[in-house]
């Protein structure tokens, strides 16, 4: 038995002899005695990569609605692994709970930074945004999907398939890409298989496209008129059309989306706070406040704010497990694009 699966098996023990009572309780309202062991701790430390703003929103909602103090602390999806690593090799073990990206979860599995919990709420979440040994849950997601400036492109012209993105008249610096884009490669890996993806993103390179970190910048710069394409966050494009500038957007299928996964760290010094936090943050009043935030809802009974944002098309979701290999994606990323 190799170690990760040891340590999934390890942690899914635990989660059975320890936490049974409180992830058999029904879902849609929280375990009293959760409830009550939780404001016994009095407080809970949540680590972050989702903006300072809404994560301290969503910590002042619990805060007040459970009595725990939520000390939050926010930064990167890099930069909070380093700290993470850096304070468990230190031997402290400060943190609760975090929401960060993808690539983060198998490094802290790996570690047994993190364990299983089962939540009641994540019987409303799809099965593909659970983690089957329990390691996650997705709190939000975001699609990859093309936009348009409505001004320089008419609705009957825009690509609506990858393969129609290829066509030469969108050469020279008519299509909009984000340097880091690295999530969409692998997740069109995962469905397309390596070689047809690769070669896609070769083709598509071979359209100079513009290349520019982030995506709220890029849409902006895309609403002004920069350049007539851009590939981005969908709720990023959104958000602006929702204000009516000339942008708007539709999904390439498979739209590859990206899990913002919530981790219960393996350690915590307030475990039921944690477990109760995580249940709230998936529950749906938790998801009405992402939705809320103009951020995409995972549970069946929330509807995304406008629907289309999570409904109507294929998605491939980046399953954590496809963060194996990584860096070799990054790498390959950089390379097809000359970013170094």
């Amino acid at each position: 038995m190799s170690l990760l699966q040891w340590s999934r098996f390890g942690g899914f023990f635990l989660l059975f002899a320890v936490l049974l009572p409180y992830s058999a309780w029904a879902q849609g309202s929280p375990n009293p005695k959760l409830v009550e062991a939780a404001k016994k701790e009095g407080e809970l430390v949540y680590y972050t990569t989702m903006t300072l703003d809404q994560s301290r929103s969503v910590g002042d909602r619990f805060e007040k609605k459970y009595g725990v103090k939520v000390t939050v602390f926010r930064t990167g999806g890099g930069p909070l692994l380093n700290k993470i690593f850096t304070e468990s090799r230190g031997g402290r073990h400060d943190w609760d709970i975090v929401v960060g990206r993808g690539e983060m979860v198998l490094p802290l599995i790996e570690r047994k930074l993190i364990t299983a919990y089962h939540s009641p709420e994540a019987k409303m979440v799809e099965d593909q945004l659970v983690d089957k040994d329990g390691y996650w849950t997705a709190y939000y997601v975001n699609s990859y999907v093309l936009g348009w400036n409505t001004k320089l492109v008419k609705k009957p012209d825009v690509p609506k398939t990858y393969e129609e993105l290829l066509n030469p008249k969108w050469k020279g610096g008519q299509i909009s890409l984000d340097t880091e884009a690295y999530g969409m490669l692998e997740g069109l890996k995962r469905v397309w298989g390596r070689e047809k993806a690769v070669s896609y993103f070769r083709r598509l390179a071979a359209l100079d496209p513009v290349l520019k970190r982030g995506n709220t910048e890029r849409v902006q710069l895309a609403v002004a008129g920069e350049y007539p394409l851009i590939v981005a966050y969908n709720q990023t494009i959104q958000r602006m059309t929702s204000r009516g500038a000339p942008i708007d957007w539709l999904a390439l299928e498979p739209a590859v989306t990206q899990v913002n996964p919530v981790m219960l760290a393996a350690k915590a010094p307030h475990p039921n706070a944690a477990r109760l936090f995580y249940d709230f943050v998936i529950s749906k009043e938790g998801q009405e406040m992402l939705k809320g935030m103009q951020r995409i809802p995972v549970r069946k009974d929330v509807e995304p704010d406008p629907p289309r944002l999570f409904r109507g098309f294929k998605i491939a979701i980046e399953d954590p497990e496809d963060y194996k290999d990584f860096d070799a994606t990054v790498k390959q990323y950089l390379e097809i694009f000359k970013l170094r």
